[in-house]
């Protein structure tokens, strides 16, 4: 990408590239236009239609470069294009991220353990708890608690007090820790007292004694 391309992309549409995924391009040895163009899909969703002029708008490319970076992401598995029948008959081409996503979530998962095998257990916890199988952004969430010093036990719990709150979202168990951590709540014995205090400080139910033989609608 030249000087004169990279000027209307610089202040053109903006593209979230999360400082955990710049080794992939190392890794994966990916070219600068491929690693930027996976990156510009990879904020469209999972599957989309193609459409190489609005890309090549986006990205300053020509429909040419932009086919070309497709076909090279096709060939090292980390993009896909399907051809669909739309509503009208018309055959489509479709862009599908997924084989995206199953190698960041193996590279993401390769790392961790990595580093700590035991973290990969909250991991598997929030999946249990979830029903469903995490995001590259969700895993990108926990591992940042794990980096910031969060111990396992206090988000074990988080992840509790947010199931049994009918929640399975992750940035409501952020916010907890997050709450947690304010108030110096940072082990399974500190979250145990928070609730025993928090139980105590309950107002008790009352219970009305009510003698419904003596209710003066039942006579008659």
């Amino acid at each position: 990408m030249n000087q004169e391309k990279l000027l209307p992309f610089l202040t053109g549409k903006n593209i979230q590239i999360p400082l955990s995924m710049l080794p992939l391009k190392q890794k994966w040895k990916l070219e600068w236009n491929d690693f930027i163009m996976l990156m510009y899909l990879k904020d469209k969703g999972k599957t989309f239609p193609l459409n190489p002029n609005e890309i090549g708008e986006d990205l300053a490319l020509t429909t040419k470069e932009v086919m070309l970076s497709i076909s090279s992401l096709e060939d090292v598995h980390l993009l896909r294009m399907n051809t669909v029948k739309g509503e009208k008959g018309i055959l489509e081409d479709y862009l599908s991220l997924e084989d995206f996503e199953r190698r960041y979530v193996e590279y993401a998962l390769e790392q961790i353990n990595q580093k700590d095998v035991s973290k990969s257990n909250i991991f598997e916890l929030v999946e249990q708890e979830f029903g469903r199988t995490l995001s590259p952004m969700e895993l990108e969430i926990i591992k940042a608690w794990l980096d910031s010093g969060f111990q396992e036990e206090v988000i074990e719990e988080a992840i509790k007090e947010s199931v049994f709150n009918g929640v399975t979202n992750l940035r409501y168990i952020d916010k907890i820790l997050y709450e947690w951590d304010k108030k110096g709540i940072r082990t399974r014995e500190d979250v145990e007292k928070k609730k025993l205090h928090h139980r105590k400080e309950e107002p008790p139910v009352e219970v009305f004694e009510y003698n419904w033989f003596e209710d003066d609608d039942l006579d008659e």
